[in-house]
């Protein structure tokens, strides 16, 4: 499931997907385990951070991803797996390395930390203009939708 998700819409989606790639608050994460713990199952997550702290982007703050890792390690029915951000738009992708550095730097820093139920197995960042850049600074996972299929029509 990638984009942002509704705490409501949760229910839907619980058991049709494998990797949840947008938990961005303590009230999302209550209701997936929730309901994941309901389903008998437990949902792989991906953090999403906010690094250059962009209002009209979603996520939490880079300081804010260990104290919110450390309250959701009691919610036996999530499994966090890794982070996601994305990094402003830039003409040069040089521009905004300093975004998937940051990204990398966090989860070498919370990988050392090792919690139970929690792995840095991947690094989602990076998207169709800025991807290369990503992957240099250690992503294993792009969305490239617009690069593949053109960039959409509103």
């Amino acid at each position: 499931m990638i984009g942002h998700l509704q705490s409501n819409k949760v229910k839907y989606i619980i058991d049709k997907v494998n990797l949840i790639h947008s938990l961005d608050r303590l009230s999302l994460a209550k209701e997936i385990n929730k309901r994941a713990k309901a389903k008998d199952i437990a949902k792989d997550v991906l953090i999403q951070v906010n690094i250059s702290e962009e209002k009209s982007k979603f996520g939490l703050k880079k300081e804010e991803v260990v104290p919110f890792i450390e309250k959701i390690l009691e919610m036996e029915n999530i499994r966090v797996k890794g982070l996601m951000t994305m990094a402003p738009y830039a003409e040069n992708p040089e521009e905004i390395r300093y975004v998937f550095r940051n990204l990398r730097n966090l989860g070498y820093e919370i990988e050392n930390r090792n919690y139970e139920n929690v792995e840095m197995k991947y690094l989602s960042m990076g998207m169709s203009n800025d991807y290369e850049v990503a992957i240099e600074e250690g992503s294993n996972m792009v969305r490239i939708g617009a690069a593949l299929f053109g960039k959409r029509t509103y």
